[in-house]
Protein backbone atom coordinates (compact mmCIF):
# COMPACT_ATOMS: atom_id res chain seq x y z
CA UNK A 1 0.00 0.00 0.00
CA UNK A 2 1.66 3.51 -1.15
CA UNK A 3 2.45 5.74 1.70
CA UNK A 4 0.67 8.81 0.14
CA UNK A 5 -2.70 6.23 0.43
CA UNK A 6 -4.55 7.63 3.48
CA UNK A 7 -5.88 4.31 5.22
CA UNK A 8 -8.33 5.15 8.02
CA UNK A 9 -8.22 1.59 10.43
CA UNK A 10 -11.49 0.49 12.09
CA UNK A 11 -9.66 1.14 15.51
CA UNK A 12 -9.54 4.18 15.08
CA UNK A 13 -13.10 4.74 15.84
CA UNK A 14 -12.95 3.58 19.31
CA UNK A 15 -14.60 5.66 21.69
CA UNK A 16 -12.43 6.42 25.03
CA UNK A 17 -13.28 5.42 28.54
CA UNK A 18 -14.85 8.18 30.91
CA UNK A 19 -12.67 10.77 32.56
CA UNK A 20 -13.47 8.95 35.74
CA UNK A 21 -15.32 5.88 36.64
CA UNK A 22 -17.30 4.62 39.71
CA UNK A 23 -14.48 2.78 42.03
CA UNK A 24 -14.74 -1.17 41.62
CA UNK A 25 -16.08 -3.17 44.67
CA UNK A 26 -14.47 -6.39 45.24
CA UNK A 27 -17.09 -8.84 46.33
CA UNK A 28 -14.29 -11.72 46.80
CA UNK A 29 -13.07 -9.27 49.46
CA UNK A 30 -16.30 -8.46 51.13
CA UNK A 31 -16.95 -12.22 51.09
CA UNK A 32 -14.03 -12.90 52.80
CA UNK A 33 -14.51 -10.12 55.62
CA UNK A 34 -18.31 -11.53 55.80
CA UNK A 35 -16.43 -14.81 56.09
CA UNK A 36 -13.93 -14.02 58.56
CA UNK A 37 -16.75 -11.46 60.88
CA UNK A 38 -18.77 -14.70 61.17
CA UNK A 39 -15.76 -16.69 62.19
CA UNK A 40 -15.41 -14.29 65.24
CA UNK A 41 -18.21 -13.79 66.03
CA UNK A 42 -19.02 -17.81 66.48
CA UNK A 43 -15.57 -18.86 67.55
CA UNK A 44 -14.93 -19.17 71.25
CA UNK A 45 -13.39 -16.33 73.28
CA UNK A 46 -9.71 -16.72 73.42
CA UNK A 47 -7.14 -14.47 75.76
CA UNK A 48 -3.29 -14.85 75.69
CA UNK A 49 -1.67 -12.91 78.56
CA UNK A 50 1.62 -13.11 77.71
CA UNK A 51 4.46 -11.79 80.24
CA UNK A 52 8.37 -11.07 79.79
CA UNK A 53 10.65 -13.94 80.39
CA UNK A 54 7.19 -16.24 81.35
CA UNK A 55 5.51 -18.65 79.92
CA UNK A 56 2.26 -18.13 77.60
CA UNK A 57 -0.93 -18.89 79.55
CA UNK A 58 -3.99 -18.80 77.44
CA UNK A 59 -7.29 -18.88 78.82
CA UNK A 60 -10.53 -19.88 77.31
CA UNK A 61 -13.89 -20.59 77.70
CA UNK A 62 -15.48 -24.42 77.91
CA UNK A 63 -16.87 -25.67 74.63
CA UNK A 64 -19.08 -28.76 74.15
CA UNK A 65 -16.25 -30.66 73.67
CA UNK A 66 -14.29 -30.02 76.40
CA UNK A 67 -17.38 -31.76 78.46
CA UNK A 68 -16.67 -35.18 76.84
CA UNK A 69 -13.84 -37.16 77.99
CA UNK A 70 -10.93 -38.07 75.26
CA UNK A 71 -11.46 -34.57 74.11
CA UNK A 72 -9.01 -32.36 76.33
CA UNK A 73 -5.98 -31.54 75.13
CA UNK A 74 -6.36 -32.57 71.30
CA UNK A 75 -5.99 -29.01 70.42
CA UNK A 76 -3.63 -27.17 73.14
CA UNK A 77 -2.34 -24.75 70.17
CA UNK A 78 -3.78 -21.04 70.88
CA UNK A 79 -6.16 -20.22 68.26
CA UNK A 80 -4.13 -17.11 68.08
CA UNK A 81 -1.18 -19.05 66.77
CA UNK A 82 -2.44 -20.43 63.22
CA UNK A 83 -5.32 -17.79 60.84
CA UNK A 84 -6.67 -19.26 57.94
CA UNK A 85 -9.29 -17.44 56.13
CA UNK A 86 -11.26 -18.56 53.18
CA UNK A 87 -14.12 -18.50 50.92
CA UNK A 88 -16.77 -20.50 49.06
CA UNK A 89 -15.94 -18.19 45.77
CA UNK A 90 -13.19 -19.67 43.56
CA UNK A 91 -9.54 -17.85 43.04
CA UNK A 92 -10.05 -16.11 46.57
CA UNK A 93 -6.67 -15.65 48.12
CA UNK A 94 -5.58 -17.92 51.07
CA UNK A 95 -2.93 -17.34 53.49
CA UNK A 96 -2.02 -19.23 56.43
CA UNK A 97 0.08 -16.95 59.11
CA UNK A 98 2.04 -17.85 61.73
CA UNK A 99 2.12 -16.76 65.51
CA UNK A 100 4.22 -13.65 64.09
CA UNK A 101 2.40 -12.79 61.99
CA UNK A 102 4.07 -13.27 58.76
CA UNK A 103 2.35 -14.80 55.91
CA UNK A 104 3.94 -18.56 56.10
CA UNK A 105 1.97 -19.68 52.37
CA UNK A 106 -0.02 -18.11 49.74
CA UNK A 107 -1.66 -19.68 47.29
CA UNK A 108 -5.14 -19.29 45.07
CA UNK A 109 -7.49 -21.79 45.41
CA UNK A 110 -10.05 -23.04 42.97
CA UNK A 111 -12.52 -25.63 43.89
CA UNK A 112 -12.65 -28.95 41.45
CA UNK A 113 -10.69 -27.17 38.74
CA UNK A 114 -7.24 -29.75 37.36
CA UNK A 115 -4.10 -28.24 36.93
CA UNK A 116 -3.47 -27.48 33.07
CA UNK A 117 -0.78 -30.30 32.48
CA UNK A 118 -3.33 -33.40 34.15
CA UNK A 119 -5.86 -32.61 31.33
CA UNK A 120 -5.72 -35.57 29.31
CA UNK A 121 -6.08 -34.67 25.56
CA UNK A 122 -5.59 -36.88 22.48
CA UNK A 123 -5.80 -35.35 19.00
CA UNK A 124 -6.63 -38.79 17.16
CA UNK A 125 -9.23 -39.02 19.67
CA UNK A 126 -10.94 -36.03 19.50
CA UNK A 127 -10.79 -35.97 15.64
CA UNK A 128 -12.44 -39.78 16.01
CA UNK A 129 -15.42 -38.21 18.10
CA UNK A 130 -16.53 -35.97 15.41
CA UNK A 131 -19.30 -36.76 13.06
CA UNK A 132 -18.29 -36.05 9.48
CA UNK A 133 -19.58 -32.74 8.90
CA UNK A 134 -18.06 -31.57 12.43
CA UNK A 135 -14.40 -32.59 11.06
CA UNK A 136 -15.67 -30.99 7.65
CA UNK A 137 -15.62 -27.75 9.72
CA UNK A 138 -13.06 -27.98 12.04
CA UNK A 139 -10.45 -29.10 10.05
CA UNK A 140 -8.47 -25.70 10.15
CA UNK A 141 -8.78 -25.65 14.36
CA UNK A 142 -7.23 -29.09 14.50
CA UNK A 143 -4.58 -28.37 11.58
CA UNK A 144 -3.41 -24.72 13.29
CA UNK A 145 -4.83 -24.29 16.92
CA UNK A 146 -2.23 -24.53 19.70
CA UNK A 147 -2.64 -28.09 21.31
CA UNK A 148 -2.37 -26.25 24.92
CA UNK A 149 -5.26 -24.18 23.84
CA UNK A 150 -7.29 -26.89 21.55
CA UNK A 151 -7.55 -29.37 24.83
CA UNK A 152 -9.03 -26.36 27.02
CA UNK A 153 -11.46 -25.52 24.11
CA UNK A 154 -12.35 -29.08 22.40
CA UNK A 155 -15.95 -29.09 23.65
CA UNK A 156 -16.20 -24.92 22.63
CA UNK A 157 -15.84 -25.63 19.24
CA UNK A 158 -18.46 -28.50 19.07
CA UNK A 159 -21.45 -26.21 20.13
CA UNK A 160 -23.85 -25.17 18.05
CA UNK A 161 -23.33 -21.46 17.85
CA UNK A 162 -19.26 -22.28 17.03
CA UNK A 163 -20.44 -24.78 14.20
CA UNK A 164 -22.54 -22.10 12.92
CA UNK A 165 -19.91 -19.52 12.78
CA UNK A 166 -17.81 -21.97 11.17
CA UNK A 167 -20.37 -22.68 7.98
CA UNK A 168 -20.91 -18.82 8.04
CA UNK A 169 -16.72 -19.01 7.34
CA UNK A 170 -17.25 -21.77 4.68
CA UNK A 171 -19.56 -20.48 3.04
CA UNK A 172 -17.59 -17.36 2.72
CA UNK A 173 -14.54 -19.66 1.26
CA UNK A 174 -12.49 -19.59 4.63
CA UNK A 175 -11.93 -23.38 5.00
CA UNK A 176 -8.77 -25.24 5.89
CA UNK A 177 -4.71 -23.90 6.18
CA UNK A 178 -3.62 -24.90 2.97
CA UNK A 179 -7.12 -25.24 0.72
CA UNK A 180 -7.98 -21.89 1.41
CA UNK A 181 -7.99 -19.59 -2.21
CA UNK A 182 -5.53 -16.53 -1.82
CA UNK A 183 -8.48 -14.74 -3.50
CA UNK A 184 -11.01 -15.38 -0.31
CA UNK A 185 -12.13 -11.82 0.95
CA UNK A 186 -11.53 -12.78 4.41
CA UNK A 187 -8.65 -11.44 6.65
CA UNK A 188 -6.27 -12.82 8.03
CA UNK A 189 -5.81 -15.49 6.13
CA UNK A 190 -7.10 -18.93 7.41
CA UNK A 191 -4.20 -20.08 8.50
CA UNK A 192 -3.12 -16.75 10.59
CA UNK A 193 -6.62 -16.60 11.78
CA UNK A 194 -5.07 -18.37 15.34
CA UNK A 195 -1.93 -17.15 15.14
CA UNK A 196 -2.40 -15.99 19.04
CA UNK A 197 -2.40 -19.19 19.74
CA UNK A 198 1.20 -19.96 19.48
CA UNK A 199 1.53 -17.95 22.75
CA UNK A 200 1.06 -21.22 25.06
CA UNK A 201 -1.77 -20.65 27.59
CA UNK A 202 1.00 -22.07 30.28
CA UNK A 203 3.55 -19.14 29.29
CA UNK A 204 1.06 -15.72 28.98
CA UNK A 205 1.94 -12.70 31.11
CA UNK A 206 0.14 -10.56 29.49
CA UNK A 207 -3.00 -9.88 27.49
CA UNK A 208 -3.79 -7.07 24.81
CA UNK A 209 -7.54 -7.00 24.05
CA UNK A 210 -8.02 -5.85 20.53
CA UNK A 211 -11.48 -5.87 18.31
CA UNK A 212 -11.23 -6.53 14.45
CA UNK A 213 -8.74 -7.47 12.22
CA UNK A 214 -7.15 -4.99 10.01
CA UNK A 215 -9.62 -4.50 6.88
CA UNK A 216 -6.61 -4.09 4.48
CA UNK A 217 -4.95 -6.34 2.28
CA UNK A 218 -1.64 -7.68 3.82
CA UNK A 219 -2.27 -5.93 7.25
CA UNK A 220 -4.36 -8.78 9.45
CA UNK A 221 -1.96 -11.79 10.69
CA UNK A 222 -4.13 -13.23 14.17
CA UNK A 223 -1.81 -10.64 15.96
CA UNK A 224 -4.19 -7.39 17.57
CA UNK A 225 -2.52 -4.31 16.40
CA UNK A 226 -0.02 -5.83 15.10
CA UNK A 227 0.97 -6.32 11.12
CA UNK A 228 3.63 -8.76 8.78
CA UNK A 229 6.90 -6.92 8.36
CA UNK A 230 6.83 -5.13 5.26
CA UNK A 231 3.08 -3.38 5.85
CA UNK A 232 3.02 0.27 6.75
CA UNK A 233 2.62 0.40 10.30
CA UNK A 234 -0.68 1.44 11.38
CA UNK A 235 -1.55 5.25 13.69
CA UNK A 236 -2.54 2.95 16.64
CA UNK A 237 0.40 1.12 16.86
CA UNK A 238 2.65 4.17 16.18
CA UNK A 239 1.21 5.78 19.42
CA UNK A 240 1.87 2.53 20.98
CA UNK A 241 5.04 3.27 19.48
CA UNK A 242 5.17 6.37 20.90
CA UNK A 243 4.34 5.44 24.41
CA UNK A 244 6.83 2.57 24.75
CA UNK A 245 9.90 4.91 24.07
CA UNK A 246 8.27 7.75 26.56
CA UNK A 247 8.46 4.36 28.93
CA UNK A 248 11.57 2.88 27.87
CA UNK A 249 14.10 5.53 26.42
CA UNK A 250 16.36 2.67 25.24
CA UNK A 251 14.08 1.83 23.10
CA UNK A 252 14.63 2.36 19.65
CA UNK A 253 11.26 2.21 17.55
CA UNK A 254 11.36 -0.24 14.65
CA UNK A 255 10.24 0.56 10.70
CA UNK A 256 7.99 -2.66 11.00
CA UNK A 257 4.75 -3.40 12.38
CA UNK A 258 5.20 -7.08 13.98
CA UNK A 259 4.91 -7.97 17.52
CA UNK A 260 5.07 -11.32 17.02
CA UNK A 261 8.51 -11.25 19.12
CA UNK A 262 5.90 -10.23 22.35
CA UNK A 263 4.20 -13.22 21.61
CA UNK A 264 7.30 -15.31 22.03
CA UNK A 265 7.53 -13.85 25.19
CA UNK A 266 4.24 -14.35 26.48
CA UNK A 267 1.76 -11.57 25.74
CA UNK A 268 -1.36 -12.70 24.15
CA UNK A 269 -2.62 -10.59 21.06
CA UNK A 270 -6.20 -10.95 21.23
CA UNK A 271 -8.87 -9.46 18.93
CA UNK A 272 -12.56 -9.83 20.16
CA UNK A 273 -13.66 -10.63 16.40
CA UNK A 274 -11.29 -13.02 14.93
CA UNK A 275 -12.19 -12.51 11.10
CA UNK A 276 -13.46 -9.62 9.02
CA UNK A 277 -14.70 -9.02 5.65
CA UNK A 278 -12.32 -7.10 3.12
CA UNK A 279 -12.73 -3.35 3.51
CA UNK A 280 -15.69 -4.14 5.55
CA UNK A 281 -14.89 -3.38 9.28
CA UNK A 282 -16.90 -5.05 11.83
CA UNK A 283 -18.62 -7.08 9.18
CA UNK A 284 -18.12 -10.39 11.03
CA UNK A 285 -19.39 -8.83 14.76
CA UNK A 286 -22.18 -11.08 16.09
CA UNK A 287 -21.79 -13.59 14.12
CA UNK A 288 -20.09 -15.91 17.01
CA UNK A 289 -16.79 -14.91 17.42
CA UNK A 290 -17.41 -12.83 20.93
CA UNK A 291 -18.75 -15.46 22.73
CA UNK A 292 -15.49 -17.34 21.66
CA UNK A 293 -13.24 -14.97 22.37
CA UNK A 294 -15.46 -14.50 25.81
CA UNK A 295 -14.45 -18.18 26.53
CA UNK A 296 -10.72 -17.57 25.52
CA UNK A 297 -10.46 -15.08 28.56
CA UNK A 298 -11.90 -17.39 30.83
CA UNK A 299 -9.72 -20.25 29.89
CA UNK A 300 -6.91 -17.32 30.49
CA UNK A 301 -8.46 -16.68 33.92
CA UNK A 302 -8.27 -20.04 34.82
CA UNK A 303 -4.99 -21.24 33.13
CA UNK A 304 -3.01 -17.93 31.66
CA UNK A 305 0.58 -18.16 33.18
CA UNK A 306 0.02 -21.87 34.95
CA UNK A 307 3.31 -22.59 33.68
CA UNK A 308 4.69 -19.77 35.52
CA UNK A 309 6.87 -19.80 38.83
CA UNK A 310 6.41 -17.77 41.52
CA UNK A 311 8.85 -15.20 43.18
CA UNK A 312 9.71 -18.06 46.01
CA UNK A 313 10.71 -20.34 43.36
CA UNK A 314 8.31 -23.10 44.67
CA UNK A 315 6.63 -24.71 41.56
CA UNK A 316 3.79 -26.13 43.94
CA UNK A 317 1.59 -23.30 43.33
CA UNK A 318 1.85 -23.93 38.91
CA UNK A 319 -0.89 -25.44 37.41
CA UNK A 320 -3.39 -23.51 37.82
CA UNK A 321 -3.48 -19.12 37.25
CA UNK A 322 -2.30 -17.37 39.53
CA UNK A 323 -2.97 -13.77 37.61
CA UNK A 324 -1.74 -12.38 34.28
CA UNK A 325 -2.09 -8.18 32.98
CA UNK A 326 -4.97 -7.20 31.02
CA UNK A 327 -4.15 -4.56 28.79
CA UNK A 328 -7.86 -2.66 28.02
CA UNK A 329 -7.29 0.45 25.49
CA UNK A 330 -10.51 1.86 24.69
CA UNK A 331 -14.33 1.79 26.27
CA UNK A 332 -14.74 -2.37 23.90
CA UNK A 333 -11.90 -3.91 25.43
CA UNK A 334 -12.94 -2.15 29.17
CA UNK A 335 -15.95 -4.15 28.70
CA UNK A 336 -14.46 -7.74 27.80
CA UNK A 337 -12.54 -7.58 30.69
CA UNK A 338 -14.59 -6.21 33.24
CA UNK A 339 -15.97 -9.31 34.67
CA UNK A 340 -12.44 -10.34 35.51
CA UNK A 341 -10.82 -10.43 39.43
CA UNK A 342 -9.12 -7.31 40.15
CA UNK A 343 -7.53 -8.51 42.94
CA UNK A 344 -5.63 -11.68 41.14
CA UNK A 345 -4.96 -10.02 38.19
CA UNK A 346 -3.92 -6.36 36.99
CA UNK A 347 -6.41 -5.01 34.90
CA UNK A 348 -4.83 -1.83 33.72
CA UNK A 349 -7.40 0.53 31.60
CA UNK A 350 -7.14 3.40 29.17
CA UNK A 351 -8.55 5.55 26.01
CA UNK A 352 -7.77 3.72 22.96
CA UNK A 353 -3.80 4.21 21.25
CA UNK A 354 -6.51 5.66 17.99
CA UNK A 355 -4.96 9.13 17.25
CA UNK A 356 -8.93 9.74 18.05
CA UNK A 357 -8.47 9.20 21.33
CA UNK A 358 -4.30 8.47 22.38
CA UNK A 359 -4.35 12.09 23.80
CA UNK A 360 -7.32 11.57 26.10
CA UNK A 361 -5.37 9.04 28.50
CA UNK A 362 -3.29 6.41 26.07
CA UNK A 363 -0.28 8.47 26.13
CA UNK A 364 1.05 8.82 29.39
CA UNK A 365 -0.89 5.82 30.99
CA UNK A 366 2.54 4.13 31.64
CA UNK A 367 1.14 0.64 31.78
CA UNK A 368 4.29 -0.95 30.04
CA UNK A 369 6.24 0.23 32.94
CA UNK A 370 3.25 -0.95 35.43
CA UNK A 371 2.61 -4.13 34.05
CA UNK A 372 6.50 -5.64 34.57
CA UNK A 373 6.84 -4.32 38.05
CA UNK A 374 3.91 -6.00 38.84
CA UNK A 375 5.02 -9.23 36.70
CA UNK A 376 8.34 -8.99 38.78
CA UNK A 377 6.73 -8.82 42.15
CA UNK A 378 4.94 -11.94 41.02
CA UNK A 379 6.91 -13.68 39.24
CA UNK A 380 10.46 -12.54 39.66
CA UNK A 381 12.48 -11.06 36.70
CA UNK A 382 11.89 -13.93 35.03
CA UNK A 383 8.18 -12.65 34.62
CA UNK A 384 8.86 -9.60 32.54
CA UNK A 385 8.08 -8.62 29.41
CA UNK A 386 10.71 -7.29 26.96
CA UNK A 387 8.50 -4.66 25.09
CA UNK A 388 11.67 -3.61 23.74
CA UNK A 389 12.63 -6.46 21.63
CA UNK A 390 10.64 -6.12 18.49
CA UNK A 391 13.25 -8.08 15.90
CA UNK A 392 11.27 -8.20 12.86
Amino acid sequence: MADSQETVYFEDFQPSLPATQEDHVDETQVASNASQESLSANASSVKVAEKKGSAVTVKRQRTLMDMFPGTQGKSSEPSAKKLKLSSSAPGVLSASKTSGGSTKSSSLKVAGLPKLNSIPFSLSAFHDSLTDEQKRLLKLEMDVMGKTWLKVLKDEIKKPYFLKLKSFLWDQGVHGATDTPASVNVYPHARNIYAWSNTPLGRIKVVIVGQDPYHGPGQAHGLCFSVPTGAKVPPSLRNIYAELKAEYPEFEVPKHGNLTAWASNGVLMLNTCLTVEAGSPGSHSNKGWEEFTDKIVDVVDKYGGASLVDQGGSPDNTGISRGVVFLAWGAWAAKRVAKLNKTKHLILTSAHPSPYSANRGFLGNGHFKAANEWLESKYGPDGRVDWCCLDG
